[in-house]
């Protein structure tokens, strides 16, 4: 299936490509103050920005428009299609030229990247639309990284060590160790707010036995005491997680977890 990351991601989905047909032009000329990096690549800071940073492992969201060095012909446009690309920076989910041009910049920053072939398509590029051994260029504007999800000042904590805020006390059954709840969840990474996993988007809710072990543990603590049509943020720490094992590509080992909980019945 085609992604919405179009030309940048590593693998590509040529159908999807907003190719623009237009006739070559002169090269692209790469002014004097651009700075170089150990790698090759090279950039100018057109803005620079004054919101969060872009770290490696930020989720972000760019427009950019992509071009071919060597005559300025656009190959690629999030501007033109009006949808900023959204990914996770650093990671290799784009050419490694994004990867090291885009960590440091900072929000609203406009970055122009030079980008040679190596780091890019390579030797063999992706025809037709890009050539073999094509250095890129590429006109970037950040305009947003998740930043860690702070805990709210009123929010309590449990004995283990989970931190939780009532967001809307619920009036129906309360949950207690050994009934059987039924909740609707999102839940992202505390440090840069990404989600991982989602009920609600799935449109299914989520039903386990409470202190049963069903769950991780900072579930187990955390869900105990709200009661039917309640919401509780929930700010798990990693030993009452998934620990320094993590759990796949999107827990990584030591993540500090956050949740939105409702309790939708008790059982």
């Amino acid at each position: 299936m085609c992604t919405r990351r179009h030309l940048l991601t590593a693998t590509l989905c040529l159908p999807l490509l907003l190719v623009v047909a237009c006739a070559d032009t002169d090269a692209i000329a790469i002014p004097p103050e651009a700075k170089t990096t150990a790698s090759g690549l090279k950039y100018l800071d057109l803005k620079v920005g004054t919101g969060t940073e872009a770290k490696k492992g930020s989720p972000i969201k760019a427009h950019y428009t992509g071009m071919l060095q060597k005559n300025g012909k656009k190959f690629d446009s999030s501007v033109d299609r009006g949808t900023p690309l959204d990914i996770d920076i650093g990671v290799g989910q784009v050419i490694k030229g994004w990867d090291e041009g885009i960590v440091g910049m900072k929000v609203g920053g406009k970055r122009t990247l030079y980008i040679p072939y190596d780091l890019a398509y390579g030797e063999n590029g992706r025809p037709p639309v890009i050539p073999r051994k094509a250095d890129l260029v590429f006109e970037v504007e950040l305009m947003d990284v998740a930043g860690q999800i702070p805990v709210p000042e009123d929010a309590k904590k449990t004995t283990g060590g989970v931190q939780y805020s009532d967001t809307k006390v619920g009036t129906g059954a309360e949950a207690t160790p050994g009934k059987k709840v039924e909740v609707h969840y999102t839940g992202k990474l505390q440090k840069n707010g990404k989600k991982f996993d989602s009920s609600v988007d799935r449109g299914e809710t989520f039903s386990f036995g409470l202190g049963q072990r069903e769950v991780i543990q900072g579930w187990d603590e955390g869900v105990a005491g709200m009661k039917e049509g309640g919401k509780r943020l929930l700010f798990i720490p990693s030993k009452l997680g998934y620990g320094e094992r993590g759990a796949g590509r999107d827990i990584p080992p030591n993540s500090d977890l956050y949740f939105e909980v409702e309790l939708i019945k008790v059982k």
